[in-house]
């Protein structure tokens, strides 16, 4: 018999509670119908001030297929919270996960950027990526850094060598899975190599409160800017451009729906 999993869950708290948090929102997202176009990021909505979108988007999954993926992935990778002999541990996952989220996230749309500037590929402009895989592929990227022996278990019966697996998983889900988001996996591995190889450092627990303190209030304020939010006790002059994009929310007959201007669809990728 295999261990109970409350003992699992305990051995790896912080891997359980972002599970259980994605996992929520999924719940969430569906019963709200909510649709990616809501919460996910894509350059057009960045510029337009929806920075809260870094956040949502990471956290958030549209099918049950993609977010038991990521999450089976993210299972496994929690062996990371049990290394702190080597230098990684609890407070060290917490601390680097804020890292990734925020940093694959600005990386994917510095991508977006330099294709649609310099190369005029305006297919980026509007693509849509939702999923916790920036993450996931970051810390398989650490882990094959930091403990190339690991190997990387998936849905309980697939087990891959951690040294090759984010090249690995980067070109399979390319293959297998059309939507999957090839520079969104991209950025997780290189924001993972940075911080393996020591390019990304010095994070501690003040650094890291400091950061997730500066990440409520840009993902607030983003909000409020944007009028996807309208937080009563902040007041912001608004600055707008009708040419662009907005969510905002509207008041209908059963309280508050969320509602975003046409805009031509380019399509949605899954991180």
């Amino acid at each position: 018999m295999g261990r109970p999993l409350v003992f699992e869950i305990l051995d790896k708290p912080a891997t359980s509670c972002f599970i259980g948090i994605c996992s929520a929102i999924w719940f969430y997202i569906q019963k709200k119908n909510i649709g990616y176009s809501h919460v996910g990021l894509s350059y057009e909505t960045a510029v337009a001030g929806h920075h809260w979108r870094i956040i949502t988007s990471a956290f958030s999954h549209i099918s049950i297929i993609h977010l038991v993926f990521n999450m089976s992935a993210l299972w496994s990778l929690g062996v990371v919270e049990k290394l702190g002999p080597i230098g990684l541990g609890v407070e060290y996952y917490l601390q680097y996960t804020l890292v990734l989220v925020v940093l694959s996230g600005v990386l994917v749309l510095g991508i977006y950027h330099l294709l649609i500037q310099k190369f005029k590929i305006e297919y980026f402009r509007r693509v849509t990526a939702v999923g916790y895989s920036c993450v996931v592929f970051g810390w398989m990227t650490i882990l094959s850094v930091k403990q190339p022996t690991s190997k990387l278990h998936l849905f309980g019966f697939l087990s891959l060598p951690i040294s090759f697996a984010p090249f690995e998983s980067l070109i399979f889900t390319s293959i297998i899975v059309p939507q999957a988001s090839f520079i969104g996996h991209l950025s997780g591995i290189i924001v993972g190599y940075a911080i393996a190889w020591g390019l990304i450092h010095g994070m501690n627990n003040y650094w890291a409160v400091s950061m997730l303190g500066w990440i409520v209030l840009v993902t607030v304020f983003s909000l409020k800017r944007s009028s996807a939010y309208d937080f009563s006790f902040l007041e912001i002059e608004p600055v707008t451009d009708s040419s662009l994009p907005a969510v905002r929310f509207i008041a209908s007959g059963n309280g508050r729906a969320l509602q975003m201007n046409a805009l031509p669809a380019s399509g949605v990728e899954l991180v």
